[in-house]
């Protein structure tokens, strides 16, 4: 089949090996009366179709959309006992099957073709191992291989939940979800040690990079952006340690967060007229706050004729506009050279005639360089940054710019910033699970050697329900921004006043 089976006299010698065989397929799925299965098998085919007859579905399971089907049977095995046969056949099942394909070959097909071509296969196989197995059991044992050889082997069905942020696996025998807010440990395992490496592997060699003794970190993504980061052993001691954070199919919008409670319609209208009136914005925040969700929604106010160009250490940010440039950082290689960090790619975009920078996390002296292209004309530059407050955010700037080694005066350096940023965007998980944009807080100049800010736009936190939930207020400060007459230039004003409470204030 497709030139990756073996001869058929290999196939002869070798019991394991399956060969397709005409009329053994519909056996390979046992209606109810199991034990009298091998003796209708040699007679005429007409009994065998009578028997199947109550349950019409053959060998080869339909798994058009093997997710739904997935989730629908997880729950259904009914002991520990049927657990442990089931995962015992998937092994037997899954050794004959490396034996009779090559890997290399099918991996160069469709999906949908390499996913026929393994339904054919595994069905043969149980054939003939006689294997008992019912309908769904035998739909299971298929989209699990499928899943090892195509995708990520266990972890598929949390990856079609939309309703996880973050998967964690400890370990072979220990995965952790974050859902709504909190930690839940799920009942997903791995083979072995081999699986959960195997499954880490394929995660980064998709991105062209690598994870093993030698380089046992590396950052990688998924199809969909998600954010992986790998630690390997020697230096994870309990096995692989591997973390995915994930992202919603559903792409989000500032409208959604105001649906969730993350921000009020008027601190959304806000935080557009910034985008759009090209405002140089640092969005800070947190682990998990939500800082590339909230990046992500605030280039969708980006104009779709500028040019944007993107920087980031895992390709994550999915800008809707036309023209976008994404840059990606790489490693070094198996020598040691070869790397090309955050601060070469935003180097070398101010020789790209960008419009926009967006870098996806603030993190070392980069920041110099993004401060320096703020300052040169790229008006409307975005990144992120793990801070706790405003004012913390750009006590890392510096400290970042100090870390690059350059021999600036506290002072010089105070003032490029605050020359070059022009609103801070707080973002903050709170203890209840929930994220809000607690703080739109402007930057405007210096007083003697300190950079002075403003609040424009405030969460306050008023209490908790019985249930728990943290509520409070979202809320404009009722100071006049000093972006005012860079809305007024992009014909933003009304929009920025309705935000504000100020409308009464025009003219």
């Amino acid at each position: 089949m497709f030139g990756r089976r073996k001869t058929q006299q290999e196939a002869v010698d070798k019991k394991p090996v399956p060969r397709r065989a005409p009329e053994p397929r519909p056996v390979a799925v046992a209606p109810e009366p199991a034990p009298a299965a091998p003796e209708p098998e040699a007679a005429a085919p007409e009994p065998q179709r009578a028997v199947s007859k109550p349950e019409p579905e053959p060998a080869k399971p339909e798994l058009v959309e093997p997710a739904a089907e997935r989730v629908a049977d997880i729950g259904m095995v009914p002991s520990a006992a049927a657990i442990e046969r089931l995962a015992e056949i998937k092994v037997a099942v899954f050794n004959d099957l490396l034996e009779a394909v090559d890997l290399a070959e099918i991996s160069k097909l469709r999906p949908d073709e390499v996913r026929e071509e393994i339904t054919d296969m595994v069905a043969e196989i149980i054939s003939m191992r006689n294997l008992i197995l019912s309908v769904q059991e035998q739909k299971q044992v298929i989209f699990d291989i499928i899943n090892d050889i195509l995708g990520l082997g266990p972890l598929e069905p949390l990856l079609m939940r939309d309703d996880i942020a973050d998967i964690m696996v400890n370990g072979a025998d220990s995965v952790y979800i974050e859902s709504g807010g909190k930690m839940e440990l799920t009942d997903i395992k791995f083979r072995d040690d081999a699986q959960l490496m195997n499954i880490c592997q394929r995660i980064v060699t998709a991105v062209g990079r690598r994870v093993d003794e030698s380089s046992p970190i590396c950052d990688a993504r998924l199809q969909d952006g998600s954010r992986v980061n790998v630690i390997a052993p020697p230096l994870a001691i309990d096995g692989a340690a591997l973390t995915i954070r994930k992202f919603s199919k559903e792409k989000l919008t500032l409208e959604k967060l105001v649906s969730f409670g993350s921000i009020t319609e008027e601190g959304a209208i806000l935080l557009e007229v910034a985008s759009a009136c090209r405002c140089n914005i640092l969005i800070s925040g947190g682990t998990g706050s939500g800082k590339t969700t909230l990046l992500n929604c605030m280039t969708n106010f980006i104009d779709t004729s500028e040019r944007i160009i993107t920087c980031e250490d895992a390709a994550e940010l999915q800008l809707q506009q036309p023209h976008v440039v994404r840059l990606e950082t790489r490693p070094p290689n198996l020598e040691g050279v070869g790397e090309v960090s955050m601060r070469d790619l935003v180097k070398n975009c101010l020789r790209m005639r960008p419009e926009r920078i967006i870098v996806g996390e603030v993190r070392g002296p980069e920041a110099f360089d993004l401060l320096q292209a703020m300052n040169t004309g790229h008006d409307g530059s975005m990144g992120t940054i793990h801070a706790n407050n405003p004012r913390e955010a750009l006590s890392r700037v510096e400290n970042m710019i100090a870390m690059g080694g350059y021999n600036l005066p506290s002072k010089a350096v105070r003032e490029q910033i605050s020359a070059a940023i022009h609103i801070i965007i707080q973002a903050q998980r709170l203890r209840d699970g929930s994220r809000k944009i607690t703080h739109v807080t402007e930057v405007l100049g210096m007083e003697g050697d300190i950079i002075t800010l403003q609040d424009i736009f405030l969460f306050e936190f008023e209490g908790e329900d019985e249930n728990g939930k943290i509520f409070g207020t979202h809320a404009p400060t009722g100071l006049r921004p000093q972006f005012w007459d860079k809305a007024r230039y992009f014909g933003l004003e009304r929009k920025l006043a309705k935000a504000l409470n100020m409308e009464q204030g025009l003219t």
